[in-house]
């Protein structure tokens, strides 16, 4: 197993193979069932499972938010917009699981807490599933999207929080990208960045042209 993967309501089940166990067992999971019922939106478990063996970018995030709760597909918000841009994908190339695999570190939206704000997502997700997830994929180029994803995979290289890991991208690369949530709320410190705009999104964007031209070509 790579180092990288290393470490110390209903279902939606879209196109999904009937054979993959794996998905069905994810996409049925009420472990946290209780605990979303005690939350201020006091929803359901939707667990939102994109992935499927055999992509060769992984896009890891933190968890649903509530319009992709109730939309059953990741990212599909305007941070999912950002994304696709600083990707430089399609919708049709960013949602096409033999291309691109999209695991959260948390497969269900965690709710809102009194104040409105997004709730963390449980822990008990990842140590129920990721190892498992993780054995399934073996990806050319993974994407940590904020902070939960890149202390989890990346360890103690991420122990400096999000701006310095994404500034030390190099460091991490060529096959792993971790970057800013891509949420609208972060468009300040896109502006007191722009080194991330100006160097990193020229060698992401690169990066994943290469490997979805290799997904195309027959030979590849």
């Amino acid at each position: 197993m790579p180092a990288l993967f290393r470490r110390p309501g209903y279902a939606y089940l879209p196109d999904m193979p009937a054979s993959t166990s794996l998905l069905r067992e994810i996409s049925a999971c009420r472990l946290c069932e209780q605990r979303f019922a005690s939350t201020a939106t006091g929803h359901s478990p939707r667990p939102v499972a994109w992935f499927r063996p055999g992509a060769r970018i992984l896009v890891v995030g933190q968890a649903p938010g509530m319009r992709v709760h109730l939309a059953g597909r990741p990212f599909a918000d305007r941070s999912g917009n950002r994304l696709r841009d600083w990707m430089g994908v399609s919708d049709a190339e960013f949602y096409d699981r033999s291309r691109i695999a999209i695991v959260p570190m948390a497969f269900c939206f965690p709710g809102y807490d009194a104040k409105g704000a997004d709730l963390p997502p449980p822990p008990i997700c990842a140590r129920t599933w990721r190892e498992r997830v993780m054995a399934e994929l073996q990806p050319q180029l993974t994407l940590l999207v904020g902070g939960h994803a890149q202390r989890w995979h990346l360890g103690a290289a991420a122990r400096g929080g999000v701006t310095q890991t994404v500034a030390d991208w190099r460091a991490h690369g060529p096959h792993i990208f971790p970057l800013p949530h891509p949420s609208w709320r972060n468009t300040g410190w896109l502006r007191r960045n722009p080194w991330f705009q100006a160097d990193l999104l020229p060698e992401l964007r690169a990066a994943v042209a290469a490997l979805l031209r290799e997904a195309d070509d027959p030979a590849g």
